[in-house]
Formats: structure tokens, sequence, C-alpha cells
């Protein structure tokens, strides 16, 4: 079972920027897959940024431009991923969740559909 920690969540003001990490314990199997989703209350979960072991990424279009998702692997046994998150708006304030797979693939559903592991959730609040 694979353990994921965030941190780096918090209160900041529109414009301004907050970075978010992620760090998976250590692993047998590598984590090919790792991602950052978003999920206001009552609302459907959403993809932010994902990166795979290979270096794709991908972005929601609502955050490209502002936030930049990276990858440290080191020998495939414990990752961590950050979430740079500038010119944040009011509208990107949502808990967000870090998630991570093992399965070898480019492809991230948006809802989160197939990610194996799920961190507890960080939230980003973001003031006027």
């Amino acid at each position: 079972q694979v353990q994921l920690v965030e941190s780096g969540g918090g209160l900041v003001q529109a414009g301004g920027s907050l970075r978010l990490s992620c760090t998976a314990s250590e692993t047998i199997i590598p984590i090919n897959r790792m991602g950052w989703y978003r999920q206001a209350p009552g609302k459907q979960r959403e993809l932010v940024a994902a990166v795979t072991s290979g270096g794709s990424t991908k972005y929601v279009e609502s955050v490209k431009g502002r936030f930049t998702i990276s990858r440290i692997s080191r020998d495939n046994a414990k990752s961590t991923v950050y979430l740079q998150m500038n010119s944040l708006k009011r509208e990107d304030a949502d808990v967000y969740y870090c998630a991570a797979a093992h399965s070898d693939s480019d492809f991230f559903r948006s809802d989160g559909y197939g990610m194996e592991y799920w961190g507890q959730g960080t939230q980003v609040t973001v003031s006027s």
C-alpha cells in the first residue's frame, strides 16, 4: 500500500502563488503516474495536472500557463510531485488531492478513475 503525504496548501491572495508537494512512500513497484485533482463540496472531482514517469504532462485548460507540475523520482522507489501554482484566482480555491498509480499510461481521466492511491487532501483558499 502506497501512502501519499501532501503539504503546501493554505491561504493566498488572488494573484499570489503556492506550491503543493506530495511524496509517495517507497514501493517496489514503480509509481508511473502522479497527478493533482481538486474537488469542491457538491462538485465533481477535476484533474488539474498530471505527470508520467516519462515526463509527459497534462493540464486542465483553465490552469495552463499558470500551474506547473513536476516530479522527482529516486530510483523509482520514492517519488515526489510538485504543483507550482502562480497567478491564483478565486476559482482555483478547492481541496487539492494528490493521486498516484502504478499503471504505465499517458491517459488520465478527468474524474480520477484509474488512479490507485489518494492523499488526504490539502485546502487551497484564495482571497480577493
